[in-house]
């Protein structure tokens, strides 16, 4: 899975939640239009933040995992990730799938203690709801769905900034009218979640060195086999699978975005030796690291004269 933004130096908080890189620095928003390839089933991308996460899937399919619950989302459909849920994304099997990715930061709501306390925290605190899927057929879930997309494109309108905030703020009124009270969430959920969420910023911290599956379940404060029971119940994967997972999403970015040689690459993500790392490569997306590497600079030279001709 290729995560919804670049988290390269991945900035956490004591607690291990993400900071979030804004697109305007004291402006707690990230817009995107996203696009996920067929068969891109990498789930390092797993992560948490305080921001809530809307999702609309304009094109294709995709699948969500949140908490270990999997959600898939058809063209037309999408889906509200409360605050510091631990979630990602991968590609609906065969299926390519686009979507607009937004996350707002709730202190964009609150504008008084007021408004906070009665508005904004029952929602974000309710433990019994981690997210709501939105279905065009509910008209309330469905303007809630054109709000993302006018949301996203706001940042290219002049203030953009001000009809940002007025659209989330009629957004949250469709949210709290309609969200409910939710169910209990049970102890040893809530302590498997928050075990899970340790381990998960254990290897996005340590991954380019040595890591054995004691260190992962260390973490978590966990034992071995209870480690691998919460992995595979929330995550579907090994802990060692998730780690590879990670260590491999870390290879592409280096090798589109730099200049080091295969080996560089592959001591550098924590692998064993260059014949290795080239077989799980191979592996999981059919092709070499180097052709890897080839194919997508000629597809970004492409798009850039595409882009030039256009202009």
């Amino acid at each position: 899975m290729i995560t919804l933004y670049n988290n390269d130096n991945l900035n956490l908080r004591d607690d291990k939640s993400e900071m979030v890189k804004y697109d305007i620095a004291g402006f707690p928003a990230f817009l995107r239009k996203t696009h996920m390839p067929p068969n891109m089933n990498l789930t390092s991308g797993s992560h948490w933040h305080d921001d809530v996460e809307l999702i609309y899937v304009y094109s294709g399919s995709l699948r969500f995992n949140v908490n270990g619950d999997v959600i898939t989302m058809h063209e037309g459909e999408g889906i509200f990730i409360n605050s510091r849920q631990l979630h990602f994304t991968t590609s609906d099997g065969s299926n390519a799938g686009e979507m607009y990715c937004v996350l707002l930061h709730p202190l964009l709501l609150c504008s008084s203690q007021y408004v906070e306390k009665k508005y904004v925290a029952p929602v974000i605190n309710n433990e019994g709801i981690p997210y709501i899927v939105l279905k065009d057929s509910v008209q309330w879930q469905a303007d809630i769905l054109h709000d993302i997309g006018r949301i996203y494109e706001s940042s290219e309108e002049d203030a953009g900034e001000l009809k940002l905030l007025g659209m989330f703020y009629d957004l949250w009124e469709k949210l709290y009218t309609n969200m409910g009270m939710g169910e209990t969430v049970s102890p040893e959920r809530n302590h498997n979640l928050t075990a899970l969420k340790d381990m998960i910023a254990y290897i996005h911290r340590s991954y380019n060195g040595k890591i054995t599956l004691s260190d992962i379940s260390k973490a978590g404060n966990v034992g071995i086999t209870t480690c691998s029971a919460i992995f595979k119940k929330y995550i579907n994967r090994t802990p060692i699978g998730f780690l590879t997972d990670h260590r491999l999403q870390k290879a592409i970015e280096l090798l589109v975005s730099t200049d080091m040689t295969i080996t560089e690459i592959c001591y550098e993500t924590g692998f064993a030796g260059a014949s290795y790392f080239s077989e799980v490569f191979r592996k999981n997306f059919g092709r070499s690291p180097s052709e890897y590497r080839r194919t997508s600079r000629e597809n970004s030279t492409l798009s850039s004269l595409l882009t030039e001709l256009e202009a």
